[in-house]
This record gives C-alpha cells, structure tokens and sequence, in this order.
C-alpha cells in the first residue's frame, strides 16, 4: 500500500508541465527528505520521472517524431539547482542572449551569475556553469531586470548597436520595463543609460 506523502508527490509531478525538473526540496510541504528521495527514486526506476544528476529529477518529454525522451530543458534544470541550494540565479552571457531573443544559437555551455558558490554540471551534452558574483549585482533585482542588465554588460559598451536596443525593447513588456527602469538604477552609468533608451 502506498503511503499518503507518495500518492501527493505523484499528483504534483503528474500535474507539472511536461519538461518540468525539481528536487526533494519541492515537496519539503508534503514530506521530509529522506522519504521524499524514496519516493523519487522509486518514480525513476519506474520511469515516470528521469534522473537528471544526483538529486535533481525531471518529467521527460517524449517526442514521438524522434521516438525518443527529448534532452532536459536546461533553464528549467538551473532552477530547479537554484531552489534546491535558495540561490538567486539570472543568466549570463550568451545565456543571457538566448533568453531574451537576441541569439537563436542554442548555445552548448549554459551560464548563470549567482549568489551562490561557483559550480559546473554536466548534463548530457550540456554544459551548465554557476558564476558567483556580487551581491550589489543581483540582490534587490528581478530575473528579467538582472537578465537584461547581464546581456548589455555581455555586448559591450562600444559594441551594442541600435538594432539591439530596438530588439530588446521589443522582448520587453511595458510593466517589465517599469521594473527594469526602478530595479536597475545603481547598476553602471553606460549600462543606465542603454536601459533608458530600451525602456523610452
């Protein structure tokens, strides 16, 4: 007989979106951690969840095209790692980039600033990179305010171009921009002054 913390763990997961990568620490509402990794474990030697890396779990998607499970979604596994550490994590680089529209280039090393430790994990054919930074960086500051400030910082002062600005601007809402404009106001002067001609 299954035990009432089992039938609830499998009603979230079952209720997830496909693609969706959690820890023991999601379900730290419904049980303890031991019982919780018990009742994963049992999940993925049943095949209902993957094992992504130690202690991180997804719920794959199957494509029946490639008739195959599709790779774990890496920005969802990144916050799954951020949930299960409580980092603050916001993409960098051309991570960054992707996130925002600016490169379709999938790219194959994922990089995150956090107020965490630095960290480095493998998944599958992906690398995934955890930079520390500090904390004036990214304290105070949303996802989407820290994200677009990291993809400025990534282009490069003498390097953005109208055509970025413009594109940008586009990606944004109006109350993302309202956000950013409150959010990112002690960041660097040029960087400053980039969002408030994004944001305009």
């Amino acid at each position: 007989m299954r035990e009432k913390y089992q039938i609830e763990i499998e009603k979230r997961i079952e209720d997830a979106d496909l693609g969706y990568a959690f820890s023991a620490i999601d379900f730290a509402d419904i049980a303890g951690t031991d019982p919780t990794n018990k009742a994963l474990s049992r999940l993925g030697e049943a095949g209902t969840i993957r094992r992504v890396i130690k202690g991180i779990y997804d719920k794959p998607l199957y494509s029946k095209l490639l008739g195959e499970y599709s790779s774990p979604n890496i920005e969802k596994v990144a916050q799954a790692l951020a949930r299960k550490y409580n980092w603050t994590i916001a993409p960098s680089g051309e991570t960054a980039l992707n996130f925002l529209h600016l490169s379709t280039q999938v790219p194959n090393s994922w990089s995150y600033i956090s107020d965490g430790p630095y960290r480095k994990y493998d998944i599958g054919s992906y690398q995934v990179e955890f930079k520390h930074c500090a904390n004036k960086e990214i304290s105070g500051k949303s996802f989407i305010t820290i994200s677009v400030i990291q993809a400025i910082k990534y282009i490069g002062k003498d390097k953005i171009q109208q055509e970025d600005k413009e594109r940008l601007s586009k990606a944004l809402s109006s109350s993302d921009k309202e956000i950013i404009l409150r959010e990112a106001i002690t960041t660097t002067a040029w960087i400053y002054k980039v969002i408030k001609e994004i944001c305009s």
